[in-house]
């Protein structure tokens, strides 16, 4: 909620000087304070988050690079004519405990071209990829990885 509060306060100043952010601070940590006192919400959401924060960028990073690369896998799928789609559909459980991995796996994987998540519940996963090759090692993905990396 602080970080909503700063960059709400940034947005609305339209600029960034050492004085907004300053203020913006001091402005956004006392209306989260009297928000959370006023409706009683606790703090653990914004620790978890800020614990993670690196991981999440990180995670942004590789997303956005998977996006890039399969999006020229598709591209060069589409515009060959040798290489012909060649659906499959794949199912596997990640191992995932929590509903916030196990969503970001699903989204990740439908965003990133070629690959579609037709089925999420708890833990398991049923995949529609364009071809048989993009659903090697999706089991063990960058994206696996990274997600299973975030702490409670």
């Amino acid at each position: 909620m602080f970080f909503l509060f700063l960059i709400l306060w940034i947005i609305l100043n339209g600029r960034i000087t050492l004085e907004i952010v300053l203020f913006g601070i001091a402005i956004a940590a006392a209306g989260s304070y009297a928000t959370r006192r006023i409706l009683g919400l606790p703090e653990t959401g914004e620790k978890k988050i800020l614990r993670n924060l690196p991981l999440l960028i990180e995670y942004v990073g590789v997303l956005i690079w998977e996006i890039i690369k399969a999006s020229l896998a598709v591209m060069k799928l589409s515009v060959s004519g040798k290489q012909k789609p060649d659906p499959v559909i794949i199912e596997f459980n990640s191992g995932f405990h929590t509903a916030l991995q196990n969503v970001l796996l699903a989204n990740s994987i439908t965003l990133t071209p070629g690959t579609f998540t037709l089925f999420q519940e708890d833990d398991h996963f049923v995949i529609h990829c364009l071809r048989p090759e993009y659903a090697e090692g999706i089991e063990s993905s960058s994206f696996v990885k990274l997600l299973s990396r975030i702490k409670d």
